[in-house]
C-alpha cells in the first residue's frame, strides 16, 4: 500500500493514506470548467507523481523538467512488505535515492553520502521483481513492470481510459496480450510468438508492395523459372572462372601478334608472285614448242618476190638466206629456254622460303592461341565479374519469389500451431478463465440488474488471445468507464490471489466522467467492500460535487476522505501549492 506522498516544495499538500479505501476530494469554485478544475486542483497530478516515483519517464515535455525541475517527490510504500521509500527529482530524474531494508531487491543500491542511490531502470527491475515476480529479461515484448502498474494507476491523458484492455491509447496489441495474459495467470509466452508472426507477416506484406509498386513487380519471375536461370548461369561463371585460372600472360603477346601479320602477308607476296611465275613459264613453253624454221618452198617464194620488187638490192643467194633464218630460230629456242629455267628457279626460290616462313608462323599461333595479352586478361575477369553478379541477382530474386510463394503458407502454419497451443493452455488452464470470467461477472452484477450484467470473454484466436469485456449498453462513455472499474477490479482480485500485486488500486475522477450517479455509489461501496474484504488499498480522486449522493445504506463517501483537501479557489489550495501550465 501507499503510505505517504510528500515534496520539498513548501506549499505541496502532504498525502497520507489509510489501509483500503481512500479518497482525496477536490472542491470547485463556482463557475470554473471541469477542466480548468482537474488543472488547478492537481486531483490527475497525484496519479502522475505515483507514477513519476514508480519508474515512469521524465522527458523534456514532462511536468517534472518543465514547471517542476527542481522539486523532489518522495514517496513511502509496502514493496515486498517491507516499507521502503523513493525519492526522485525532474531534474535528475536518475538515480533516484532509495531507502528501506533492500531484502530480497535482485539488485542492490549503491551508498554515497550516508544514502542509497539506484539507476531508474535497475529501479524498475527491483519493482517489477517484488511487485510482480518478474525476472529481468532483454527480450521485447515481455511482461513488463511499466506496463503491468499502468493496468493499477491508469491515466487519462495518455488514453488509459478509452478501453478496458488498453492501459495506454499507444499500447501495442502485443504488450496488452501478454501483459493481460500474465495477469490473468494465462500462458504469455503465446501471444509473445504471435508477435513474431504478426512481424513476418507485416515484412512480407511490405515486400508484395514495394515489388508490385516497383519495376520488379512484373519481373521477379516465379520460383521455379528463377531456379532454372540461377543453376545455367552459375554453370557459365563456373566455365568462365575456369579460364580464368587457366590463363597465361604473355607479355610479347602484340610483338608476336604483328609477326605474325607480317609473316602472313610476306606468305601472300611469294605466293602471288609464284603464280604469275608459273603462267610466264607456260606462256614461254608453249611459245617454245611453236618456234619453227620457215619451209624450204615459202623461203624461195618469198626471196622471188623481194627480187622483183627490190630489183638490184637482193643481192644474196638464197643458201644464204636460209642459213640466216635457221639461226635466227635456234636463237629464239635458246631464249626462251633460259627465261623458262630462270622462271622455275625463282619458283622453287620462294617455295623454300614460304617454307621457313610457314614453320615460324605455326609456332607464333601456336604461343597465340595457348596466352593472351594483359587487355585479354583483364576483359575476361570483367566478363567473369558480370557473369557472378548475375547469378547474385538472380539468387535474389528466387530467393524473393521463393519467401513470396512460401511465406504466406508457412506463417499461415505457424499461425495454426499456436492456435492449438493457445487453445491447449486455455483447456490446460480452465480454472483460471472460469475465474476472470466470474469475477468479472460478480462485480458488474453488484452495479448493474442482473440482465445488464457484464460479461468477460477471453477467446484462442487465428490472431491471439482476445480479452473481450462487455456490459450492456457499452457504447456510452459511462458504461465504457464501468467496463475499465470492473476490468481493473477485476485484475487487482486475480493479481492478489497469485501473488502479482502491487496492493493498491489507483482511479481517477475521470473514470467517472458520465456515470450514472447510482452506479458510481455503487461502484465507490463495492471498491471498498473488496478492499476491506481482500486487503488491497483503493484510491480514488474526485470533485466534492461529483460525490454520489445516492449510496448503498450505511455507506458514507465522507468518511473515506484524506484529511487533505484541494481546492482550485485560492493559487495555494492545489496540490503543489502554486499554478503552473
Amino acid at each position: 500500500m501507499i503510505r505517504r506522498i510528500t515534496s520539498d516544495l513548501p506549499k505541496f499538500k502532504v498525502l497520507s493514506f489509510n489501509p483500503g479505501f481512500n479518497v482525496l476530494l477536490a472542491d470547485k469554485s463556482p463557475g470554473a470548467s471541469d477542466r480548468q478544475t482537474r488543472n488547478r486542483a492537481g486531483k490527475s497530478s497525484v496519479l502522475e507523481i505515483i507514477h513519476f516515483l514508480l519508474g515512469g519517464k521524465c522527458d523534456k515535455d514532462s511536468m517534472f523538467r518543465k514547471a517542476l525541475g527542481e522539486a523532489s517527490f518522495e514517496m513511502e510504500f509496502d514493496l515486498g512488505q517491507q516499507a521502503t521509500s523513493v525519492r526522485r527529482t525532474g531534474a535528475k530524474p536518475s538515480p533516484v535515492l532509495v531507502d528501506g531494508s533492500f531484502v530480497g531487491w535482485p539488485i542492490q543500491p549503491s551508498k554515497r553520502d550516508d544514502a542509497f542511490f539506484i539507476s531508474n531502470s535497475n529501479w524498475k527491475s527491483v519493482l517489477g521483481k517484488l511487485m510482480f515476480g518478474l525476472d529481468k529479461s532483454k527480450d521485447s515484448y515481455t511482461p513488463t513492470f511499466r506496463s503491468l502498474i499502468s493496468y493499477f494507476a491508469r491515466r487519462e491523458a495518455s488514453g488509459g481510459m478509452l478501453k478496458a484492455v488498453a492501459q495506454a491509447a499507444q499500447q501495442q496489441l502485443v504488450d496488452q496480450q501478454v501483459n493481460l495474459s500474465f495477469l490473468v495467470g494465462l500462458d504469455w509466452t503465446v501471444p509473445h510468438a504471435w508477435h513474431a508472426v504478426r512481424e513476418q507477416e507485416k515484412q512480407l506484406q511490405q515486400l508484395k508492395k514495394s515489388l508490385g509498386e516497383g519495376a520488379l513487380g512484373t519481373a521477379i519471375g516465379t520460383a521455379s523459372s528463377l531456379k532454372s536461370e540461377l543453376v545455367l548461369a552459375q554453370d557459365k561463371a563456373k566455365r568462365i572462372r575456369q579460364s580464368v585460372i587457366t590463363f597465361k600472360v604473355e607479355d610479347r603477346y602484340h610483338d608476336l601478334e604483328r609477326e605474325a601479320s607480317t609473316l602472313t602477308q610476306r606468305l601472300a607476296v611469294l605466293a602471288d608472285e609464284n603464280t604469275l611465275d608459273r603462267r610466264y613459264v607456260a606462256e614461254l613453253e608453249r611459245a617454245s614448242s611453236e618456234e619453227a624454221a620457215p619451209a624450204p618452198s615459202d623461203l624461195e617464194a618469198l626471196y622471188k618476190q623481194a627480187g622483183v620488187l627490190l630489183p638490184g638490192t637482193v643481192k644474196r643467194r638464197f643458201e644464204d638466206v636460209q642459213a640466216f633464218h635457221e639461226s635466227v630460230v635456234r636463237n629464239r629456242k635458246s631464249y626462251l629456254l633460259a627465261e623458262i629455267q630462270g622462271a622455275k628457279e625463282r619458283i622453287a626460290a620462294r617455295d623454300k622460303e614460304m617454307a621457313v616462313i610457314d614453320l615460324r608462323r605455326s609456332e607464333v599461333m601456336t604461343v597465340l592461341n595457348s596466352t593472351g595479352a594483359l587487355e585479354s586478361f583483364t576483359a575476361l575477369q570483367g566478363e567473369l565479374t558480370r557473369a557472378e553478379t548475375q547469378v547474385q541477382v538472380l539468387r535474389q530474386r528466387h530467393e524473393t519469389a521463393d519467401a513470396l510463394e512460401s511465406g504466406s503458407l508457412k506463417l499461415q502454419a505457424e499461425r495454426n500451431r499456436l492456435v492449438e497451443r493457445l487453445r491447449q493452455d486455455y483447456a490446460e488452464e480452465d480454472t483460471v478463465i472460469e475465474e476472470a470470467i466470474l469475477t468479472f461477472n460478480e462485480i458488474s452484477s453488484a452495479l448493474y440488474e442482473e440482465d445488464a450484467a457484464g460479461t468477460l470473454r477471453i477467446s484462442p484466436t487465428e490472431n491471439g488471445p482476445v480479452f473481450d469485456p462487455r456490459i450492456s449498453g457499452d457504447r456510452s462513455k459511462g458504461v465504457n468507464n464501468m467496463q475499465i472499474f470492473c476490468f481493473d477490479t477485476m485484475l487487482m482480485l486475480l493479481s492478489l490471489k497469485r501473488g502479482r500485486s502491487p496492493g493498491f488500486l489507483v482511479h481517477d475522477s475521470h473514470l467517472f466522467d458520465g456515470v450514472d450517479e447510482r452506479q458510481v455509489g455503487k461502484a465507490l461501496w463495492l471498491g471498498k467492500a473488496l478492499a476491506e474484504k481482500h486487503g488491497f488499498q483503493y484510491i480514488v480522486t474526485m470533485n466534492t460535487d461529483d460525490v454520489p449522493r445516492e449510496v448503498p445504506a450505511g455507506f458514507k463517501v465522507e468518511d473515506h476522505a484524506l484529511p487533505v483537501r484541494l481546492t482550485d479557489a485560492t493559487e495555494d489550495g492545489g496540490l503543489f501549492g502554486f499554478r503552473f501550465d
